[in-house]
């Protein structure tokens, strides 16, 4: 049985120790396809207060929000201190439950290069100077990113672990549109290889079962991810949750979710299409409370993974 190139044997491999990721979440962060920037609402799957808890919100930053052009930030001492506190908490958590060692700090929630460029550098500093942190790693959107900040990271790859993460989702524009994504497979095609060619590593996210796609086209969309360079890669199923656009569409039986049956065998696919040294960080999603809507496949995590690894068994895998 051939065990997937994961992203947690990659750590191992590079640090000889166990490195973990810790998730967390800035206030006053938010996206350009809810600011109106690009477009408003988001994309029509984002419920947009279902992102991770914040540990030590800042109260006060309540309906402060950051965007490219912002000439000041007057909450960057709470944010670096909202970033001190949740790494604390989740990094200390860590320790105690699976015995990490080291850490790369991930910025999770929304749209993570989406501000001044002093306040993005100010709080990847900060975040380097935590305990036992190796490294970064960056959410963000191709079309919310500098030059200047692209260089920054850049440099900091020179020393540390940097990795940035960008929601590719799907190679066809149609889709992009319909999902209201607010810009096209290009931009995310020319902002990879910018990132590649500044010497960070990208992790492509994946959504398998978008609106009107069928298996061959999701099935394009790996393969095109994989040409771009990307090093590292999650998969994830297109969940409806209440509270979004998509949830109506669901509801007025405009859009039927994939089933998992056809989301098993697209994964297996992809994984088999997959270069073997691009690690996989995640090969499903999913969420266990009553905001979801359908598929309800997707409620269970571990069940999920029961029945993806049944599924990769046939095809001499694990995951």
């Amino acid at each position: 049985m051939e065990q997937i190139y994961t992203f947690g044997t990659y750590l191992r491999e590079k640090f000889g120790r166990k490195v973990h990721k810790v998730g967390i979440n800035i206030t006053g962060f938010t996206c350009p396809n809810i600011d109106g920037t690009v477009a408003r609402g988001g994309c029509t799957f984002c419920e947009n207060d279902s992102f991770s808890a914040s540990t030590g919100e800042v109260k006060e930053l309540k309906g402060f929000h950051l965007n490219l052009q912002s000439k000041s930030n007057p909450y960057l001492e709470k944010q670096l201190k909202q970033l001190e506190v949740q790494f604390e908490a989740i990094s200390t958590r860590q320790r105690n439950e699976y015995g990490s060692e080291a850490f790369l700090v991930y910025f999770q929630s929304f749209t993570n290069t989406y501000a001044p460029f002093d306040t993005l550098k100010a709080l990847y500093d900060r975040a380097l100077e935590l305990e036992d942190v190796v490294g970064l790693s960056v959410g963000t959107r191709s079309d919310s990113i500098t030059e200047e900040t692209l260089a920054y990271l850049g440099e900091l790859a020179k020393t540390k672990e940097i990795w940035i993460e960008f929601g590719i989702q799907s190679i066809y524009d149609q889709t992009l549109k319909r999902i209201n994504r607010g810009h096209d497979a290009k931009n995310v095609e020319v902002w990879i290889k910018k990132a590649k060619d500044a010497g960070l590593n990208v992790c492509g996210h994946l959504i398998f079962g978008l609106p009107g796609e069928n298996k061959e086209m999701m099935l394009q969309t790996a393969k095109k991810a994989y040409e771009w360079g990307i090093d590292s890669v999650k998969y994830h199923p297109l969940y409806v949750v209440k509270k979004t656009a998509l949830a109506n569409e669901y509801l007025r039986g405009e859009f039927i979710p994939i089933s998992e049956e056809d989301y098993l065998e697209v994964l297996l696919q992809a994984l088999l299409l997959k270069p073997k040294n691009v690690s996989v960080q995640r090969v499903t999603a999913g969420i266990n409370d009553d905001s979801l809507l359908a598929p309800q496949w997707c409620k269970d995590k571990n069940t999920q993974i029961r029945h993806i690894n049944q599924a990769l068994k046939k095809a001499g895998l694990k995951y």
